[in-house]
């Protein structure tokens, strides 16, 4: 589970946003549409109050998953057939 940090750096925010720009086609419609808001709001450089900033952890904890070393090996010995 992610917390917000109240101290969120602008560097931080953008890397965020960037990295869930790929899963925007995964998004519900709800998710989207927020999502869009925090993309615009980006593109205008405007810095991000609590409620959105919440909001952008939430997208990035639902969306942008990181996989363990272990799993990405675990899927690329499936996909080539090494055991």
């Amino acid at each position: 589970m992610l917390v917000v940090r109240l101290s969120m750096t602008r560097v931080e925010q953008h890397k965020m946003i960037h990295d869930l720009r790929g899963y925007q086609a995964r998004m519900s419609r709800d998710d989207r549409a927020a999502f869009d808001v925090l993309l615009q709001r980006d593109k205008d450089d405007e810095d991000l109050d609590v409620p959105s900033l919440k909001k952008l952890e939430d997208l990035y904890a639902r969306y942008a998953k990181r996989k363990s070393k272990e799993e990405i090996e675990a899927r690329w010995k499936k996909m080539t057939g090494r055991a």
